[in-house]
């Protein structure tokens, strides 16, 4: 099985700070996403001089399709770039990691994602689309999708509604699976009535962590959630921190226990999940045994400061995975 990824292109800055009170002096809730103009993103960036930074290839999407390549599968993926230095680091990046890169440019600058990680290694973005947000329904072409088995979303492509419905409908008239991470409480909550609508039927695989699953359902128990939603969408996985994940699919149900890590940052947990995740069920495995492996390598992404896993922890995954990835 062959996977596609589509998402906002991103370049990552990472910034450590010092506590949650620097987050409410920004006016940025803490774990969500706000967009903001490039204006305001350099104005972040110049309040923060002096905290610690790291820059790295970012996007929802983009790393669940560095995830999938790293796992041994053909993955392409989907964007927009500028014609810059960013745009230059992030596609080499993708290319390095064994992604077939489907990209568009635009003159407009590369998107960045500011990206504040707390003492308790939450992540917090306040993200600049830049020419990521210029890409549009007319850039998608058919011919691309019909190389692949299965179309994986990020949930932040709601906030360009056009793009979002084009994918689903190009995916579907070409036969493909359809995937959607979430990706952000706040950007379901803002769109929830549109996703309420469009998702169910359309979507084969959901992910949700705790916080999407509630601001989309607007319930509270996650048991009572996975078993409404079950009906909605073939596999449902919901996402539950150190307690690991919750599936439906099939008429069954499952709770999948996490994996011990020393988190330093969660950033791209969600999406490597997915990676791990799709990967192993692309090979013909069962949802318990995708979420075993997900949770292992969210385990391991969490350890490190950005989405970047270290090779030798790849190696040992597919030692200890060799079952799931062979």
């Amino acid at each position: 099985m062959k996977i596609l990824t589509l998402g906002n292109a991103l370049v990552d800055h990472i910034i450590r700070v010092a506590s949650d009170p620097v987050l409410e002096s920004l006016k940025l809730p803490k774990g969500s996403m706000t967009l903001v103009d490039a204006a305001q993103s350099l104005l972040y960036r110049k309040q923060l001089e002096g905290a610690p930074f790291w820059m790295a290839s970012g996007g929802s999407a983009a790393n669940t399709a560095r995830g999938i390549a790293r796992l041994g599968l053909e993955c392409g993926y989907i964007g927009k770039l500028g014609k810059d230095a960013p745009g230059e680091f992030f596609l080499n990046d993708l290319i390095k990691n064994g992604v077939k890169p489907h990209i568009e440019y635009s003159d407009t600058d590369t998107g960045v994602a500011l990206t504040l990680i707390s003492p308790d290694s939450e992540r917090t973005f306040a993200t600049y689309l830049g020419a990521a947000i210029e890409l549009d329904a007319g850039d998608l072409d058919p011919d691309v999708f019909a190389e692949y088995d299965l179309l994986h979303l990020e949930g932040y492509l709601v906030q360009n509604r056009d793009l979002f419905l084009a994918a689903l409908e190009i995916a579907a008239d070409e036969g493909l699976l359809i995937s959607l991470d979430l990706a952000s409480y706040n950007v379901v909550a803002q769109h929830r009535d549109f996703l309420r609508e469009e998702l169910p039927g359309n979507i084969d695989i959901l992910f949700a962590n705790e916080s999407e699953i509630r601001a989309l359902s607007g319930a509270d128990d996650l048991h009572k959630i996975r078993d409404a939603y079950a009906d909605f969408y073939p596999q449902l996985i919901i996402k539950t921190g150190a307690e690991g994940c919750l599936i439906a699919a099939e008429d069954q149900r499952w709770a999948v226990p996490a994996v011990e890590a020393k988190v330093i940052d969660t950033n791209g947990a969600g999406d490597l999940f997915a990676a791990a995740y799709l990967s192993a069920y692309a090979r013909g495995h069962q949802p318990p045994d995708c979420a075993r492996l997900g949770n292992y390598v969210a385990a391991r992404v969490i350890e490190v400061i950005g989405t970047g896993i270290a090779d030798e922890s790849w190696e040992k995954i597919f030692r200890e995975f060799s079952e799931l990835l062979s």
